[in-house]
């Protein structure tokens, strides 16, 4: 991800986050600051994530996605603004409460451990025991369990004892989601989630989105870069520049060449402010 945040100058604000008055949220984010000593890396952000939605947050490095995802998940606290999970205002103390709350990230590097099976991963840190003194491992639940988790999503592996480092990239995204999800999972937030990939494993992740949005309950938020495709899977989209929300708008309302032009106009502004 990011992040090396360029504190000034500063773009125009965003408007507020659009989403309908009435429809539930699953987050909101109110002015959200973030100061690490003299630098600003968000500077009054606002967002709003409603129940069942997938927002894409696009912007380059140093733009601040993130120093919010951090927030979002609680590795790091505001220095102002206010955060709302499910309605009430919350200040996330550490990534566990994030968790608790029902709050789930998939870095880019996964976490995953390669030499581990599939449900090993799928339960890593939260393996199931038996009952009975000797506290020993519930293989055959577990087994059992991820191959039910994996097949209600659709994600299709050969068996759940396979290690993960036998994987495609995009299968091994998948189990990182699905990992996730089983955890009960209400707010993913995925890093860069189709980075690297061939138009196949894309599509794979796409499709395993798609269909988690359909089955409802989970509500995401996707940091990407890649514009296109980002339209192509979120219901609305999010630029952020230099710590600042920029520009939001459904992505049906939205294109790659607006969003191109966006951009292109911030950095002759910036080049334009440098010159002085």
């Amino acid at each position: 991800m990011d992040e090396a945040p360029n504190p000034s100058p500063h773009p125009p604000a965003a408007p507020a986050p659009h989403h309908t008055a009435d429809a539930p949220l699953a987050l909101r984010g109110d002015s959200l600051v973030k100061r690490f000593g003299a630098v600003t890396a968000l500077d009054g952000v606002s967002l709003a994530l409603g129940k069942g939605e997938i927002l894409g947050i696009l912007g380059d490095n140093g733009a601040g996605k993130s120093t919010l995802v951090k927030i979002l998940t609680g590795f790091h606290q505001q220095t102002g603004g206010t955060l709302y999970i499910d309605g009430n205002e919350t200040l996330l103390r550490s990534v566990d409460h994030a968790r608790s709350l029902g709050i789930e990230c998939v870095y880019q590097d996964l976490a995953l451990a390669n030499s581990l099976s599939i449900y090993h991963n799928m339960f890593l840190n939260r393996e199931i025991v038996r009952r009975g003194p000797f506290r020993l491992l519930d293989h055959k639940q577990m087994r059992e369990r991820a191959a039910q988790c994996l097949d209600d999503i659709g994600v299709h592996v050969p068996s759940v004892d396979l290690p993960v480092e036998r994987l495609s990239g995009g299968q091994r995204q998948a189990i990182a989601v699905a990992r996730a999800v089983h955890s009960n999972a209400k707010i993913l937030l995925l890093d860069e989630p189709l980075a690297a990939m061939g138009a196949r494993e894309a599509g794979l992740i796409i499709d395993l989105l798609m269909r988690l949005k359909e089955k409802g309950g989970l509500s995401i938020i996707m940091i990407m870069h890649n514009y296109a495709q980002t339209l192509d899977i979120a219901d609305r989209i999010m630029l952020m520049q230099r710590g600042r929300v920029t520009y939001e708008q459904q992505s049906a309302l939205t294109s790659v060449a607006e969003l191109m032009d966006i951009v292109r106009r911030e950095y002759r502004a910036m080049r334009a402010a440098g010159s002085h």
